[in-house]
């Protein structure tokens, strides 16, 4: 069995203050950036389709289009084109979840920037990495990929559900994990030497 490195040794102290199993904050962020590609295209070719369908059905430019839609098309069109904008603003927020929460990966204090690349290369790119490629494109042996792989998707579990998702609602970190004696788990600034 591989010997754990500080920064997995950090990541498990911090799961265990937040109460949360290592291996459901593993399982569930690595799900969720598996999908990540296809909601993002679907996302994006869904809104050149909506742009596309009111440019088209109004002969206007969008935001003639838009404003029309919002205050004069008749109560039908206007319940499905809303239905279809709230699809997109709910899409759009789980988008705007993942990107802070790759913010707070790369502002890490330790291999931060590493992370945040291990995971944007792996799941996040429009094109999709082999793992040759991505072995190249990083510089590291296959067994460190997977070892620094699963520390970076640990790392975005945290920074997704203990912090992005608590600050777009409000929340901040428990207190006692603030005021742990380890250094700001996701400093929001570079630390200054």
């Amino acid at each position: 069995m591989r010997k754990e490195t500080a920064t997995m040794r950090s990541i498990i102290r911090v799961c265990n203050g937040m109460n949360w199993p290592k291996d459901d904050v593993l399982r569930k962020a690595k799900i969720l950036l598996q999908i990540y590609r296809d909601v993002v295209w679907a996302v994006s070719e869904e809104a050149r389709e909506l742009q596309a369908n009111a440019c088209y059905s109004f002969g206007q430019e969008l935001n003639a289009a838009l404003t029309y839609l919002n205050d004069f098309a008749p109560l039908e069109k206007r319940q499905d084109f809303e239905a279809k904008v709230t699809c997109l603003f709910e899409t759009k927020w789980m988008i705007d979840l993942v990107d802070s929460a790759m913010i707070k990966v790369y502002n890490y204090h330790t291999n931060g920037k590493l992370y945040h690349e291990i995971i944007a290369k792996s799941y996040l790119t429009a094109f999709k990495y082999t793992e040759n490629e991505l072995l190249d494109a990083l510089l590291m042996d296959r067994s460190t990929f997977y070892d620094k792989k699963k520390e970076a998707v640990m790392l975005f579990g945290i920074a997704l559900w203990g912090y992005a998702i608590p600050e777009m609602r409000g929340f901040t970190m428990p207190q006692a994990l603030m005021e742990s004696n380890s250094p700001d788990f996701f400093p929001t600034k570079a630390p200054t030497n």
